[in-house]
């Protein structure tokens, strides 16, 4: 009897992008950052790309980010991780400077953004704080409330019901 194993060739979700990208994000430049952002390029290799919107965004996720801003990434990401609040002073694009304790829930990219998307205790809601905004980000040892990334991706395409 012969055993037949089909392959799953499913596109990657949203969610997942996003989970691998922040996984490269704080990874730097360095050899292995190389071919891991190689990697992530192949698989996008057999998305549909019909949309300028989806082309700059997938740029962006393969992309270093910038070194202070990458080390706020680590931090980010290990509070994801961790299930931590993490504090960040943010800057909003009117320029004025707050400090919020946010449930992370995850990170993505929208053309040539990175964004933090988290339930923010201060506006008691769901937020994107775009990572270049965030002056600063603090771990705190806060237990964060347990929340689905495919429920937080604002910018994601919603399916036909």
């Amino acid at each position: 009897m012969t055993t037949v194993v089909k392959s799953s060739t499913r596109p990657l979700t949203t969610a997942e992008i996003a989970a691998l990208a922040l996984s490269l994000a704080h990874l730097g430049a360095g050899p292995q950052a190389v071919t891991a952002r190689r990697g992530l390029r192949h698989a996008f290799e057999h998305l549909e790309l019909d949309d300028d919107v989806i082309t700059t965004t997938l740029a962006t996720l393969t992309d270093p980010l910038p070194v202070e801003v990458a080390s706020r990434a680590r931090v980010i990401a290990d509070a994801i991780t961790s299930r931590l609040v993490v504090r960040i002073h943010y800057r909003d694009a009117s320029g004025n400077v707050t400090i919020r304790d946010v449930d992370p829930v995850t990170c993505l990219v929208h053309r040539e953004f990175w964004y933090l998307v988290g339930v923010c205790r201060l506006r008691r809601g769901i937020r994107a704080f775009r990572f270049d905004r965030v002056i600063a980000v603090e771990p705190t040892l806060t237990p964060a409330r347990p929340h689905l990334a495919d429920r937080f991706l604002p910018f994601q395409r919603r399916r036909a019901a």
